[in-house]
């Protein structure tokens, strides 16, 4: 699965094809090009449920200067917030009634944990199957955010979001 692309979310559930056509019509990630966006979390691999946000990470050297963009970006969107943490920043807003957020920091897209733990889980669910993705979707319903709830699933124990990466069973 190319997660670098989003064709793939033009023909899945309903809510992909939403977010497909919310990231287009809105030019999401155009406007973010400059810093290597991936759309990750629970939305691309299909076990989001109510509430769930559209994930979106970049690679950024300059928070500062990203935080300026996004404020001219998407500051007029309801919901807009900016944090900015040292070399890190998070943007949320809400675009066509979807949460988006967008986390940047300074490492490469497809090394940051949000794309390794998207890339794990997708493979897991494959590997699973059917039954293994409904009791992922049913314990993130029962209050459990993802990685602790492949942990729980899966019978891991420790630190469900360094855990899970080494996990090969």
């Amino acid at each position: 699965m190319n997660f670098k692309s989003i064709d793939y979310l033009s023909k899945g559930n309903p809510l992909q094809r939403n977010v497909y056509k919310t990231l287009i019509t809105h030019q999401i990630l155009d406007k973010l090009s400059d810093y290597n966006p991936i759309v990750v979390g629970t939305i691309p691999i299909d076990i989001a449920i109510e509430g769930s946000d559209v994930d979106i990470i970049l690679e950024c050297y300059d928070t500062h200067q990203l935080e300026l963009e996004m404020q001219s970006f998407f500051g007029f969107y309801p919901q807009f917030k900016c944090k900015r943490n040292h070399e890190k920043l998070v943007v949320q807003f809400t675009c066509n009634a979807l949460p988006f957020e967008i986390y940047a920091a300074p490492i490469c897209t497809t090394e940051q944990m949000g794309y390794l733990h998207m890339v794990k889980e997708h493979h897991l669910l494959i590997a699973k199957g059917e039954e293994f993705k409904q009791e992922i979707i049913r314990l993130k319903s029962s209050g459990y955010k993802t990685e602790p709830a492949f942990c729980k699933a899966l019978g891991i124990a420790g630190d469900p979001y360094l855990e899970l990466l080494k996990y090969s069973g």
